[in-house]
């Protein structure tokens, strides 16, 4: 995955636990999840119609 070892993963934990703090944690956990989520359901839906007129129709 990208290059990484364990080692290197358990750094970058430990940086974010000191950056964040360990109550913080889950509520970016659940950010990120949700953004995810949203992603995965905004490129897998239809396209809405768009009932805007041209810009052609708009000069005539």
């Amino acid at each position: 995955m990208f290059g990484l070892g364990t080692q290197e993963l358990m750094l970058i934990l430990i940086i974010v636990v000191i950056l964040f703090g360990a109550t913080r944690l889950p509520q970016i956990g659940k950010g990120i999840g949700e953004a995810i989520r949203n992603f995965k359901k905004a490129t897998s839906e239809k396209d809405e119609i768009d009932v805007t007129p041209k810009k052609d129709e708009e000069k005539k």
